[in-house]
């Protein structure tokens, strides 16, 4: 599998807010369904691959023709899928995290992901950003912000509106040419970069922002951001799954 681009779904079937979300198949088709194969249209993918802690959810996504994997219990996404590819893939080169809750994933950002990183070999990761537009968004701790260099390289990653306007209505600076932008949670990794970042500790500043791409920071990990138009829908609660159900539906022409 030398030179080859692995892509993992974590999918975990705990859920808070939307209880068994990823089960949920009010469209005809189960979400983690949708999921892969909006993930499938990506032409940089050697191998796409499910990691579950659930026996259910690989029932199901086996039934569909995935190839699903089943990890011990794990705090995060990416340690799921570092027990996958420290397992099962030893020469594979990169490694795509695809959230296991956005069905409607384009594909060419996750293409656009592995390109980043094959044309630029001093970078350790890469991730997406793209430009917030609202004050909502800006405002809000729930949105993850980030800073670059000119180069794309990441600087910092906050909850916070970066970067401060201090002497600058920030409303007349979002409508002329807004300098924020908003941080996607998809990741690309080279192997041995993942599998040493999922060993260390809990970083300082991940602790205080509760942001796990702050550990790389801190490790002095160089990830590059690439910029998309728009950001993928993640399925949080059930007017998320209710308004993604309807999309389906319009696009189906139901």
């Amino acid at each position: 599998m030398s030179g080859t681009t692995i892509g993992l779904i974590p999918a975990r079937l705990a859920s808070t807010r939307l209880p068994r979300k990823l089960l949920l198949a009010d469209t005809g088709k189960p979400l983690i369904q949708h999921v892969w194969e909006a993930a499938r249209r990506a032409t940089r993918l050697s191998e796409l691959v499910i990691a579950t802690d659930s026996d259910e959810i690989a029932t199901v996504c086996r039934g569909f023709g995935a190839r699903a994997e089943l990890t011990g219990d794990h705090p995060s996404g990416t340690d799921r899928i570092a027990e996958v590819i420290a397992r099962s893939f030893p020469t594979a080169e990169l490694v795509v995290n695809i959230q296991g809750d956005e069905p409607e994933i384009d594909a060419n950002a996750i293409n656009q992901l592995v390109d980043l990183l094959a044309t630029r070999p001093e970078a350790d990761m890469s991730t997406l950003a793209t430009t917030i537009r609202t004050p909502e968004a800006r405002d809000s701790h729930a949105c993850v912000k980030v800073v670059c260099d000119e180069t794309g390289r990441a600087l910092y990653f906050s909850r916070h509106a970066i970067p401060f306007c201090r002497d600058r209505d920030l409303d007349e600076v979002l409508a002329a040419e807004s300098p924020w932008r908003q941080h996607l949670g998809v990741y690309a990794y080279r192997r041995k970069f993942l599998l040493e970042l999922t060993k260390r500790p809990t970083s300082r500043l991940e602790r205080l922002e509760k942001l796990e791409q702050l550990r790389a920071l801190e490790a002095g990990a160089t990830i590059l951001v690439g910029l998309v138009e728009h950001a993928a829908v993640g399925i949080d609660t059930p007017d998320d799954y209710a308004r993604f159900v309807a999309r389906e539906r319009l696009r189906a022409g139901k």
